[in-house]
């Protein structure tokens, strides 16, 4: 069996899960295939773990709020020509346990055993609280 491994990345300048799937779905009508994708400088060099079933984790104000399956991993080039990876999601945005998360740069692995564990099914559909909120309560170990 193949086990798989997931990224995690600041979801910069967004104020909410809303936000982020509004801001995709804006994206999605702007390129010919409608794809939800995230562009970055850097190829992932372990990507057929990523590919076997890992997802992108997106820290939203401090904390890790929700992830997204990873489906391919697209080349890009951009008017500069610099080859680029465009990381192609899943549109499902599915909702985590909140942990808080410090500030880096670009993305990093996220081990499986690492991540925030799925809300269950039932929670998916609730109304999210505020990021700040969500971030003073993972503070304190309420999630």
């Amino acid at each position: 069996m193949s086990s798989h491994l997931n990224l995690i990345k600041l979801s910069v300048g967004t104020e909410s899960i809303a936000d982020l799937i509004h801001w995709q779905k804006h994206r999605s009508k702007q390129v010919a295939d409608g794809q939800y994708y995230h562009v970055t400088r850097m190829w992932p060099k372990r990507e057929d773990e990523l590919l076997s079933g890992g997802s992108i984790y997106w820290v939203i104000k401090g904390v890790i709020l929700c992830r997204q399956r990873i489906v391919a991993l697209k080349e890009n080039y951009r008017e500069d020509g610099i080859r680029r990876c465009a990381i192609c999601l899943d549109p499902e945005v599915v909702r985590v346990s909140a942990t808080t998360k410090s500030a880096f740069q670009g993305w990093r692995y996220l081990k499986t055993s690492d991540a925030p564990a799925d809300l269950p099914a039932g929670a998916q559909q609730e109304e999210a609280l505020p990021p700040e909120l969500t971030k003073a309560l993972a503070d304190i170990g309420v999630r």
